[in-house]
């Protein structure tokens, strides 16, 4: 089982990141409902603590508040890079130390939180707005994973 102890504590930092930067990227494509969406993001993690016990690596992420990358954006697209960098970065370092399937289960709650975010406000018709889309869908190829 890998936890924060198989990372130093700047790698631990990235793997902390890398949901949050999801939640981010998807809350800055659309205009609008940041609070909701935020609070969108908490709840994600506050679920994914009731399922304890799935996954150690899942367990201690998700065991204190979401941590969010403090890198100064001059713009939402250069945010939308930079978090999708530290996506990366995050399930590299997670490919690195942990098992298949805790690498699975780690691309799957980046994914989680990003449509938990992309949830929070409906858009005109529509649940999910075609630019929140697209930024879960650059998340989702940022994390090697099919949608």
């Amino acid at each position: 089982m890998t936890g924060s102890a198989d990372f130093s504590a700047e790698e631990w930092d990235v793997v902390r990141e890398g949901p949050t930067s999801a939640g981010m990227i998807v809350s800055t494509a659309q205009r609008g409902g940041t609070f909701r969406e935020v609070f969108a993001m908490a709840k994600a993690y506050a679920e994914a603590r009731k399922q304890h016990g799935d996954s150690a690596l899942l367990d201690e992420l998700v065991s204190s508040k979401p941590e969010m990358d403090h890198a100064k954006a001059h713009s939402p697209e250069e945010m939308k890079e930079h978090g999708l960098q530290r996506i990366r970065e995050a399930v590299a370092l997670v490919g690195q130390k942990a098992t298949a399937e805790e690498v699975s289960d780690y691309r799957l709650f980046v994914i989680a939180v990003a449509n938990r975010v992309a949830g929070a406000k409906k858009e005109g018709d529509e649940a999910i707005s075609k630019a929140e889309s697209a930024a879960i869908t650059e998340i989702t190829q940022a994390l090697g994973a099919a949608q």
